[in-house]
C-alpha cells in the first residue's frame, strides 16, 4: 500500500495530474491575456488614427462635430483600458507613433 502511495506522489510531483496548474501556467495565461489586451488596444489606436484622419478630410467637414465626439470617446476608452490593464508603456509607444505620423514629434522623449 505504501508503494502505491509513493508512486502516486512521484506521479504528481513529476507533473502527472497537476501538469499545467503550477506557476508557469498562470504566468502563461497572464501573458496570453496581456497579448489579447495589447491586440485590442492596437485596434482602438487604429480607430483613433482613422478618426483623426477623417477629422482633417474635407469630405467629412459636415459631420466634424460627430467625429470629434467619437474621437474624444475612443480616447477616453483607450485611457481607461490602459489604466485597467496597466498597459502604460504600450500606450506611450503608440502615442509617440501617432505624433510621428501626424508630424507633431519634436524628437524629445517624455
Amino acid at each position: 500500500m505504501k508503494d502505491i502511495d509513493r508512486q502516486q506522489e512521484d506521479y504528481m510531483r513529476e507533473g502527472g495530474k497537476t501538469r499545467g496548474r503550477g506557476r508557469h501556467h498562470h504566468h502563461g495565461a497572464q501573458t496570453f491575456r496581456r497579448g489579447r489586451a495589447l491586440d485590442f488596444l492596437e485596434k482602438l489606436n487604429v480607430k483613433r488614427m482613422t478618426l483623426r484622419q477623417q477629422l482633417e478630410a474635407p469630405e467629412f467637414q459636415e459631420i466634424r462635430m460627430v467625429i470629434q465626439g467619437e474621437l474624444k470617446a475612443i480616447e477616453l476608452v483607450i485611457e481607461e483600458f490602459t489604466k485597467q490593464f496597466e498597459l502604460h508603456e504600450a500606450e506611450k509607444i503608440k502615442e509617440q507613433a501617432c505624433r510621428a505620423i501626424d508630424g507633431e514629434d519634436d524628437g524629445e522623449e517624455d
